[in-house]
């Protein structure tokens, strides 16, 4: 009797022991359920599975492991930003009014949202030029269908009042927000919807000049330059939102090719001074840019296409008037080679040129 009571509790040992040699195995806040879910397959070979690692028996290759986390694992992560993959920070607009970048901006919306800087001399007067382009195209939508965000990565400067005054100097119409909030909440934003990026030397804005398009309720989501054509990412926008089908395709016959003749001087002007000046058509967010080639020199125009700032720093007379004039609006640095800053000039002299003909036929008629 006592030599069975012995084996009873030799055997009662052993079981706890090996429970404990077991749960010594599982990582700190892994659940067991959740080590006996994890599963191995093979990288060039995805339909060989096993419980345990090895080779494959196709191929060789070591298999990987592929996990499954349990339900409450899963429940975890998504409670992390309030069950979505988009932290729920809170933001301030330029307003004042305390949001939340999830619960009150982005679900169950359709937006396009950038990062900004209210004394950005690079990129960003572009983007926003470019962006009242894209909310007139958009037009009624705009507030109730789409919703824009510009979101400052300069928070300590640029405050709600400094974002106000801002927006009120490019036009910026309804359903259009600006938001700043804590640096690091900004910069998690930045980091979770792949728009941070580290700066270089050409360009140290510390963000990349890009709009993040999507629908949160579909999940679909794109993400597209800002300075990209505005029409077409009106259209992108209203396919986001369920309207702008394809339309239908007509067939036309051509009898002989069509020459493609494109204006190098109309496209530079078209896709980085047109968001800001016209030719002949009164001023915008900068001034209309009729006979700036006869009143200019050149060799300043060259200065205020390449490096605008530059001519900020050093008090240039005219630059600094023009600055005070349109409400310190900064003219951004182009980017342009030299041989296409000479091809925009020629094209804004040619412009004025063709108008100034114009006006003299139509007075002698």
């Amino acid at each position: 009797m006592k030599y069975k009571n012995v084996k009873l509790l030799l055997l009662g040992v052993l079981m706890v022991g090996i429970s404990l040699a077991i749960n010594s195995q599982v990582p700190t806040g892994v659940s067991f359920a959740q080590q006996q879910s994890v599963e191995y397959s093979c990288p060039m070979h995805p339909e060989v599975k096993s419980k345990t690692a090895g080779s494959c028996p196709k191929c060789g290759m070591t298999l990987k492991q592929v996990s499954k986390p349990d339900a409450a694992a899963l429940a975890e992560a998504e409670s992390r930003w309030g069950g979505t993959a988009f932290p729920n920070v809170e933001l301030i607009t330029q307003d004042g009014k305390k949001v939340h970048f999830y619960d009150d901006l982005i679900k169950g919306k359709v937006v396009a949202l950038e990062l900004i800087y209210t004394t950005c001399k690079y990129n960003c007067p572009l983007e926003t030029a470019r962006m009242v382009q894209l909310q007139k195209l958009l037009g009624d939508h705009m507030g109730k269908d789409v919703f824009f965000y510009s979101i400052t990565i300069d928070p300590e400067h640029d405050t709600p009042e400094v974002l106000k005054e801002y927006a009120e100097k490019y036009h910026v119409g309804p359903g259009w927000t600006f938001l700043t909030g804590k640096t690091v909440d900004i910069k998690l934003i930045s980091k979770k919807l792949g728009l941070d990026k580290l700066p270089t030397g050409n360009d140290p804005d510390g963000h990349m000049p890009s709009l993040l398009i999507g629908n949160e309720k579909t999940g679909i989501w794109m993400r597209n330059s800002a300075l990209d054509n505005t029409k077409f990412m009106a259209l992108k926008i209203e396919q986001m939102m369920g309207y702008g089908a394809q339309a239908d395709i007509v067939a036309v016959k051509k009898t002989e090719p069509t020459e493609l003749n494109i204006d190098k001087g109309a496209y530079i002007f078209a896709t980085r001074c047109a968001a800001c000046h016209t030719i002949g058509n009164g001023d915008k967010v900068g001034p209309d840019l009729l006979g700036v080639t006869n009143v200019r020199d050149h060799a300043w125009l060259k200065r205020i296409i390449s490096e605008p700032d530059k001519l900020i720093e050093e008090n240039d007379p005219i630059a600094t008037a023009l600055f005070k004039q349109y409400r310190g609006i900064r003219m951004p640095r182009l980017g342009l080679a030299e041989v296409d800053v000479n091809t925009l000039i020629e094209f804004m002299k040619i412009q004025t040129a063709n108008s100034s003909n114009k006006e003299k036929a139509g007075t002698q008629n």
